[in-house]
């Protein structure tokens, strides 16, 4: 019976077969919690790719991709050339709120035609939200913002896109926020970016200014959990996690206030931005071993910014016992296009892409 339904659908429409055979398998944390898994398949999956935050030029995504998206395409099949299944894109509040509760249908839109591009070339998307990355592109009712205010709008916010996103398997993961910061003492009206900049771009944030007699890991808890409960209402299917920023003071899991032994049970995995010093492997292998708890663990962000292209070879090698993915990055040139390069910045992106076809684990 089900050969003759099958030989009817492809009478009655050729083109279902080939739909349904194009379309990804999903990624999900693995049965035994040990990595991550393709369903129906049960294949094991380990994340390899790059950040898109910015290009070169320092422009972020919604910069360009209504007007270039040419680009974007272009990019994206760079990256799936160079060994990546997994591209982990950093969106900005203002571009998706127009309002504390009004949605930019344009940029939602240009969300999902993102997340089908990456199915078609054979990509995950990491979908990083409410970045606040330029300071001056806030607008001035999210800064002026109180803290419960700000979590509600942010909850419209992850409503928006999970709703955009819930039936698409090209989404690997939502990412809440990239390096979200606890305050444990007062900050001024409005001061929600942490002054460190990369130029011009603010990739920390607090999500509170004032604790108010709380415990910093209670805070940031209450944060997860809300915005998890508002993804959870429109899609019950994709993983949850956040960027956790190692800060070097005392255990530098624990410095930003979301520690991992409290968070870990809120979220789908652990995901930690390590950047190796030279010299100092064993410290970051330590730290890594310290956020093994039984879910899987990312290094989402990683490069040879302190340490040599051959040291970070050296430490991705060492953490294969307790990561199961890795993200470094990638801007829109080639290493063809970065061959004899003499910028120190250019040259290391060189550097880390050669690295990164090289010790590529699914290849």
């Amino acid at each position: 019976m089900r050969s003759l339904l099958a030989i009817m659908v492809v009478l009655i429409c050729p083109s279902i077969p080939a739909l349904l055979a194009a379309s990804p398998p999903w990624v999900m944390v693995a049965k035994d919690g040990d990595g991550f898994a393709l369903l129906p398949s049960g294949r094991s999956f380990i994340p390899w790719g790059f950040n898109y935050d910015r290009d070169y030029k320092f422009r972020l995504i919604e910069d360009y991709w209504d007007t270039e998206w040419a680009t974007v395409e272009q990019d994206f099949r760079e990256m799936k050339e160079l060994g990546a299944n997994v591209v982990r894109v950093h969106l900005q509040f203002n571009k998706f709120m127009d309002r504390r509760d009004k949605p930019n249908q344009a940029n939602l839109a240009r969300l999902e035609k993102l997340i089908r591009l990456a199915e078609d070339v054979g990509l995950y998307i990491d979908v990083t939200g409410l970045g606040s990355y330029r300071a001056e592109d806030v607008p001035d009712w999210y800064k002026t913002m109180l803290e419960q205010e700000r979590w509600a709008a942010q909850t419209q916010f992850w409503e928006a896109i999970a709703k955009t996103c819930a039936d698409r398997p090209g989404v690997f993961c939502y990412n809440l926020m990239n390096e979200p910061i606890v305050s444990g003492s007062q900050r001024p009206t409005g001061e929600w970016m942490h002054p460190l900049a990369i130029e011009g771009l603010h990739y920390v944030e607090f999500i509170n200014l004032d604790p108010a007699g709380r415990e910093r890991t209670e805070i940031a808890s209450q944060w997860i959990r809300q915005m998890v409960q508002a993804i959870r209402k429109h899609d019950k299917r994709h993983m949850i996690t956040t960027g956790l920023m190692l800060i070097e003071i005392g255990k530098p899991e624990e410095a930003a206030g979301f520690p991992p032994s409290a968070i870990a049970p809120e979220l789908d995995f652990l995901s930690v931005h390590i950047y190796p010093e030279k010299n100092r492997l064993g410290t970051w292998i330590d730290t890594l071993n310290r956020c093994n708890l039984g879910k899987p663990v990312v290094i989402e962000e990683t490069f040879p910014l302190k340490c040599d292209v051959k040291e970070l070879a050296t430490f991705i090698e060492q953490s294969r016992g307790t990561a199961n993915g890795w993200i470094g990055f990638y801007w829109g040139q080639t290493p063809q296009e970065l061959k004899g390069v003499t910028e120190l910045g250019e040259q290391l992106m060189l550097g880390w892409l050669e690295l990164f076809q090289a010790i590529d684990p699914n290849r």
